[in-house]
C-alpha cells in the first residue's frame, strides 16, 4: 500500500534515520555545503533586483 501520504511519510523516515547515521563530520560539511547554496541565492537574488527584477533580459556579449 502506498499512497501520497504514506509514501511522504516512508521518505521521511528514512531521511531521519540516514541523517541520524551521520557523523559529527559529515553534518559539519553539509551544513558548509548549504550555507555556500545560501549564499549562492543571496547573491543572485541581489544580481536579479538590480537588473530590474526581469526575468528575460537581452543577451550581452563579454
Amino acid at each position: 500500500m502506498c499512497g501520497p501520504k504514506f509514501c511522504s511519510m516512508k521518505i521521511t523516515a528514512e531521511v531521519r534515520e540516514y541523517a541520524a547515521g551521520m557523523s559529527e563530520n559529515e553534518r559539519n560539511d553539509l551544513e558548509k555545503q548549504a550555507a555556500e547554496a545560501r549564499k549562492g541565492m543571496e547573491e543572485k537574488s541581489r544580481e536579479f533586483m538590480e537588473k530590474g527584477r526581469n526575468i528575460y533580459v537581452e543577451k550581452t556579449n563579454h
